[in-house]
């Protein structure tokens, strides 16, 4: 089967999670070459290459720390033509009981990173003739549920961010979607919830497919969308 991404440069935020690594090991077999970037250390188990570049320590809400890592990325590979933006995290409170901190966290950690690393990586996007951002938005974000209400705003924020977008860049060489996981089947929600249905869950490999799609030539002709992917549940 032909590689779906042959010769394209793709940045990957969160790049050392779970859904990161595994969508970092999808586009190398599809021919991409991958830079994954997170706040993090490189981890020891991941090694650069040719068409490998870990970077850790970037700070995606910090405009001038996502725009130095874009431009290490641009230097190693020579462009960027996709952004997928991994980057984010989770809280589950009730409102009543929670903290009002919870409400920016949240911003921070999922709005903030998807825009900050875009508009760091929009001008090399922009030099590409089949530029993408994808970002992780969830179901959650179209119907709350009880104890997600500043997880969920937040992600409410990647999407209308990544419709407005589209729509700026839509007569343009860059489209711009989101996917909408429900769960993602990791070690984490594994056990905070242990008498789940684990198989009615999302694999990360199969997210990092549907990602990949959305990066790829035979979606050149989606942008604005914000695709619900949630297996079973």
């Amino acid at each position: 089967m032909a590689h779906l991404l042959k010769g394209r440069s793709v940045v990957v935020t969160g790049g050392f999670g779970i859904l990161g690594r595994a969508l970092a090991v999808y586009l190398l077999e599809q021919g991409a070459r991958v830079a994954a970037l997170d706040l993090s250390a490189v981890p020891v188990d991941l090694q650069a290459s040719e068409d490998f570049l870990p970077l850790g320590g970037v700070d995606l809400t910090d405009p001038v720390s996502a725009g130095d890592a874009m431009t290490q990325v641009s230097s190693a590979f020579g462009h960027i033509d996709s952004l997928v933006n991994v980057a984010g995290g989770f809280a589950w409170e009730p409102f009543e009981t929670g903290a009002l901190e919870t409400w920016d966290r949240m911003y921070q950690m999922n709005v903030r990173t998807t825009v900050t690393a875009t508009h760091a990586a929009l001008p090399h996007l922009l030099t590409s003739a089949d530029g993408r951002v994808v970002s992780i938005s969830a179901v959650a974000a179209g119907k709350a549920g009880l104890g997600v209400s500043a997880y969920a705003a937040a992600k409410a924020g990647v999407s209308r961010f990544t419709e407005s977008l589209a729509e700026e860049l839509k007569t343009r060489s860059v489209t711009v979607n989101a996917v909408m996981p429900s769960i993602i089947d990791t070690p984490t929600n594994r056990a905070d919830m242990p008498d789940e249905d684990f198989s009615s869950w999302v694999a990360p490999s199969s997210l990092a497919a549907v990602i990949g799609f959305l990066l790829s030539d035979q979606a050149a002709v989606i942008t604005g969308a914000c695709l619900p992917v949630t297996g079973k549940v």
